[in-house]
């Protein structure tokens, strides 16, 4: 099952509204616990002068104790005065000696804490705030226990966590405002891009313009508009191939289709043997030129890359191949020999089109050497390179023909032998797929033709 696709920008907006979010929870919780802790204290203050003033009223501060007196407090029905406030007078043994409730004192003071002490609890349901006292009195030891309820506490508290929690929710909502705006700005360059591929036609392969694309994205389109150039490049060398194809094979078949139709129309077995010879040249010139146009389109730089290059040693490859023409050079009695360099000479190429490439330098100059001539296929060691080279006696080319020859179907006039153009043209491709170096010069003495592919070396040995 394929997974969703994902939304860069949704996924943005979702990874800052949770940043955004846990950022208001926290905030919330630090202010809340602040809150708490400022809203205490001024109640907290007044909850001790209350209790010292108790204490006066009591004689506890000096020991003239009047634990009978009932000190006027605050009970709660006072609108302005919300909070219950009780007492309770205890011995050093926390029994009641007096007062107007029952709050139990704290466990410090058990241990022998002196000093107000300040806790919390709960009496009928409600929370409650508590201060504690110590007073030594008549060589006994009393405590004063005051709490209040937290009524006007809670409602402070309230009161400064809305005005906290409130604006910090606004404020988080115009933050994810702002930044859904900032994402929706930032990727309108991507849009833009993405509607100028999705609005072009099929055959369109020029470079995207990514002058105005985010830096982040511009690998990205380098790396298509690469792409495109080899699309481009493969598409160029596949109508080269198809318009090279139809016109160099309309010939062929047209000539074939004219000697069936002659022997069809002719009963006799003399035209008829003559045409069937004719049509068999025409095949085999068909079959030449298919194979080679086939080659070619192997050969193409832009069609292969170099996916397919392994580690071969030349002067093998080069053995291999010379021995293959030997019986063809016998035939039109030429001397075919062989050179090589005592070094290895290790290459990383595609060994099937190296091959196609000597086997096109080979069979041009058994074609165009006369008979009785020499043709030597070498190989040489060179400082970082290797040389692969192909020499022969015979007529030579022309320098104002070196470069041309080199062009698809381009033929010397007046050479006096058949093909389609299409050898050197391979041998170009392949030297340029490997990145080597292609030289055409005279041979020996001034005479016959040189070819030399000057490769880089994988390894120097």
């Amino acid at each position: 099952m394929e997974s969703p696709i994902r939304s860069l920008r949704s996924y943005l907006m979702q990874r800052l509204l949770i940043s955004l979010y846990l950022l208001w929870i926290v905030s919330t919780a630090v202010g809340y616990f602040a809150t708490i802790n400022y809203a205490n204290q001024p109640y907290d203050l007044v909850l001790l002068q209350r209790a010292n003033e108790i204490a006066v009223q009591l004689g506890l501060s000096n020991g003239k104790e009047r634990l009978d007196f009932e000190p006027s407090l605050p009970d709660g029905t006072d609108p302005g005065m919300p909070d219950r406030v009780v007492y309770t007078v205890t011995d050093s043994e926390g029994h009641k000696l007096a007062g107007n409730g029952n709050t139990l004192r704290p466990l410090s003071y058990r241990r022998g804490r002196t000093g107000p002490l300040f806790s919390n609890g709960e009496r009928e349901g409600q929370k409650t705030r508590m201060v504690s006292l110590t007073f030594n009195s008549g060589g006994r030891t009393l405590q004063l226990h005051v709490a209040e309820t937290t009524q006007q506490r809670q409602a402070l508290i309230r009161g400064i966590l809305a005005n906290i929690v409130i604006p910090q929710l606004l404020l988080t909502l115009i933050a994810l405002a702002v930044v859904w705006y900032g994402l929706k700005q930032g990727l309108r360059p991507l849009e833009r891009l993405r509607n100028e591929v999705g609005n072009r036609q099929r055959d369109d392969l020029s470079q995207l313009d990514g002058s105005k694309a985010p830096a982040e994205v511009r690998p990205l389109i380098d790396a298509v508009n690469d792409l495109l150039e080899r699309l481009k490049q493969v598409m160029a060398a596949q109508q080269r191939f198809v318009a090279d194809a139809a016109h160099q094979l309309r010939t062929p078949f047209a000539g074939l289709k004219t000697q069936a139709e002659l022997a069809l129309r002719t009963n006799e077995v003399e035209q008829k043997q003559h045409a069937l010879r004719h049509i068999l040249t025409s095949t085999r010139h068909g079959t030449r030129l298919v194979n080679q146009l086939l080659a070619l389109a192997r050969t193409e730089p832009a069609g292969l890359g170099t996916g397919r290059f392994t580690r071969i040693d030349l002067r093998q490859l080069a053995q291999e191949c010379t021995l293959e023409w030997v019986q063809m050079a016998l035939e039109k009695d030429i001397d075919l020999g062989y050179e090589t360099s005592e070094k290895t000479l290790p290459l990383l190429c595609d060994a099937a089109s190296l091959s196609e490439m000597l086997n096109n330098l080979i069979d041009n100059a058994i074609r165009y050497t006369p008979h009785g001539g020499h043709i030597t296929v070498s190989t040489a060691y060179a400082p970082g390179h290797a040389m692969l080279c192909v020499e022969d006696n015979g007529p030579g080319i022309a320098p104002e023909h070196r470069e041309r020859v080199f062009e698809r179907f381009y033929r010397i006039l007046g050479s006096g032998q058949s093909g389609s153009g299409l050898g050197l043209a391979i041998v170009a491709e392949v030297a340029k797929r490997h990145g080597a170096k292609l030289t055409l010069s005279e041979g020996t003495d001034g005479k016959g033709t040189r070819f030399c592919v000057r490769f880089k070396l994988l390894t120097q040995d």
